[in-house]
């Protein structure tokens, strides 16, 4: 056996049928830290789902000029009123920021295409003022493959009612964790993924340098430095599920401060780090 090998090999054990990855002695004990105390967030009760896909944005998401514009060219204020209802806020990944979002005026015709069981299909014939909008758009929204039971609806959206809730969303591809939890009553546009129900607690844990550090170990960095967060790998991270009151208050109270050195020394306590083990991720993550 070489000096080299004798010096730099290390010792793993791969007695399960998971994909193995070569560890250091020290990402080993931190990847076990964060397993033994984590639970996927796949196992909790919450949803993570893509946003709205429309087939067609030209068409259904528009700006705050061209929602007047429709509102004004109803023909009474009923209809005004359930128009205006159904032109609700949605952020892009590009709007969306660590710990906050720019809102780029930017609206999604909710045209939904029912819940069955549940909710109703949008009959576009109960709304003229924005089947007039939709119509000039009509080659293209009549020859797209994702839409719903006619032209004018969007596709089947099992979870649209979760875009009403408290949820944590993100952009698609990021260079470093960038979720943030969105409480209004807003849509977000695929491929921009959410987490309904959303917590402060869990957006301090997926924010943090432990997080971004353990996903970054599951997928591939593209040229940049970029990392898709794709909900494949967000569902694998393994989150402390049932942890003192008094630690989710206190996360509570450093998000709304965005102390995030607070955050991360307070996630690294969590999941029992040792002071080698927090330089080493800090020293890759920052």
């Amino acid at each position: 056996m070489s000096d080299f090998v004798q010096q730099h090999a290390v010792k793993c054990s791969f007695n399960s049928s998971d994909s193995w990855i070569i560890l250091s002695p020290i990402e080993q004990s931190i990847k076990n830290k964060i397993e033994a105390i984590g639970k996927p967030l796949k196992e909790w009760d919450i949803q993570i789902n893509y946003g709205i896909k429309t087939g067609y944005n030209d068409a259904f998401i528009i700006s705050t000029d061209k929602r007047e514009e429709i509102l004004n060219n109803c023909k009474d204020d009923e209809e005004r009123a359930r128009t205006a209802d159904l032109i609700r806020p949605i952020l892009r990944g590009r709007d969306i920021k660590r710990y906050g979002y720019t809102w780029a005026d930017l609206w999604l015709i909710n045209a939904h295409n029912g819940v069955k069981g549940r909710i109703p299909r949008i009959r576009i014939e109960e709304y003229p003022a924005l089947k007039a909008h939709l119509d000039e758009y009509w080659d293209k929204i009549s020859t797209r493959a994702d839409k719903g039971e006619t032209p004018y609806n969007l596709r089947n959206c099992a979870y649209m009612e979760d875009f009403s809730k408290p949820k944590i969303v993100w952009g698609n591809l990021n260079l470093r964790a960038s979720y943030v939890m969105v409480e209004e009553n807003c849509f977000v546009n695929a491929p921009s993924p959410i987490i309904v129900p959303g917590s402060k607690y869990l957006l301090g844990i997926l924010n943090s340098q432990l997080a971004d550090y353990y996903i970054r170990r599951l997928g591939v960095t593209r040229n940049g430095g970029y990392f898709e967060y794709k909900p494949m790998f967000v569902e694998k991270i393994p989150v402390p599920h049932d942890v003192d009151q008094d630690i989710k208050q206190t996360m509570e109270k450093l998000i709304d401060k965005k102390d995030e050195n607070e955050i991360d020394k307070l996630v690294f306590s969590i999941y029992g780090l040792s002071s080698e083990e927090q330089e080493y991720i800090t020293s890759l993550i920052s």
